[in-house]
């Protein structure tokens, strides 16, 4: 690196807020003004510099409008209008890559979370952990259709991840920065950070945390994002355990495939050879061609994962492991980590 570039680097770390607060908007312009009143307040209070980043994701009301009225008053505020709706996941991941605080907070702006647990959130994230997520304990939402859904998706979520929390949902959380850096989000899977944060080797923690009912405006969720939440649960299940070998899942499948053929194969020739059935008498000849040949599609697909994953991370130079710290090594031997 050169002097330039170290000096470029050493300025931008010193320009670094401590905390950098976002929040993914969508027709929320009722919401809006006394929302930052409470955000602005929140962070007077910690007396730490601040960013406050609004993510528009595609509002077709006057939220935009609104927040840049509220910019003009506020510094501190930054906006990103995004040229259409993508979804909550994907204006959060907006809100990461342009947020540059030190403490990494994403929160709703419609006026449900409370910005003075900010303050609580950032005295445990003090105690030692890396994350730490907000439980909405007395939710102030429909039983039936918002707190039941909830409740069993977080337990399912629980025992799948390995993390023990009662709300992933709850978009009020703070982090690390260096936990978030090479997470990138799709589908619904900004509820599962702290599962790639303990995966990777973050301590996490649960605080209780205010929820307030919503008072204007309309809610942008329902019943159909738990079938998302389902699938992305998959996806990322899939990623922990088998992402750089792929094959043992594939393989599995193929062993089972071809041990069911088998299985057929024999059980149609000792039918054969006891006089009790000819070939043309049962399906188990074509069971045994049809599994075998499933057998054979799964191990290919293991080897052309396999092939995958050895591309993605050689061509992108990518580790298979994460590094919290290393001691002993020189300057340089410590970027390179």
């Amino acid at each position: 690196m050169t002097t330039l570039q170290t000096q470029i680097v050493n300025e931008n770390a010193k320009e670094a807020p401590d905390l950098s607060l976002f929040l993914p908007v969508l027709n929320e312009e009722e919401n809006l003004r006394p929302m930052h009143t409470k955000v602005a307040g929140a962070l007077d209070s910690l007396g730490k510099t601040a960013e406050v980043i609004y993510v528009d994701d595609g509002s077709t009301d006057g939220s935009l409008k609104i927040l840049k009225t509220l910019a003009a008053k506020d510094k501190r505020i930054r906006i990103i209008s995004l040229r259409r709706n993508y979804g909550q996941t994907a204006a959060m991941s907006a809100g990461i890559d342009a947020s540059k605080g030190r403490i990494l907070i994403p929160m709703d702006a419609d006026l449900q979370n409370d910005p003075a647990d900010i303050e609580r959130l950032l005295e445990k994230l003090d105690d030692g952990y890396d994350v730490v997520s907000g439980w909405r304990k007395d939710r102030q939402d429909k039983f039936i259709t918002r707190r039941v859904p909830s409740v069993i998706a977080n337990r399912i979520i629980s025992w799948i991840g390995g993390v023990p929390l009662h709300d992933y949902g709850c978009s009020l959380k703070a982090y690390r920065r260096d936990i978030l850096q090479d997470v990138r989000l799709y589908g619904e899977m900004h509820r599962f950070i702290p599962i790639y944060a303990s995966w990777a080797g973050a301590k996490v923690a649960e605080i209780p945390v205010e929820h307030h009912p919503r008072t204007m405006g309309e809610s942008n969720y329902g019943l159909s994002r738990t079938i998302k939440v389902v699938f992305d649960l998959i996806t990322i299940k899939f990623l922990a355990s088998y992402q750089t070998k792929p094959l043992y899942v594939f393989g599995t499948f193929g062993m089972i495939a071809f041990f069911a053929s088998l299985v057929a194969g024999i059980w149609a020739f000792s039918l054969k050879l006891t006089g009790a059935a000819d070939f043309v008498e049962t399906p188990l000849p074509i069971l045994t061609v049809v599994m075998l040949a499933i057998s054979v599609q799964f191990f290919l697909m293991g080897l052309l994962a396999e092939l995958l994953v050895r591309t993605y991370h050689e061509s992108q130079d990518k580790t298979i492991y994460s590094v919290r710290e290393k001691i002993g090594f020189d300057e340089n031997d410590k970027k390179e980590a």
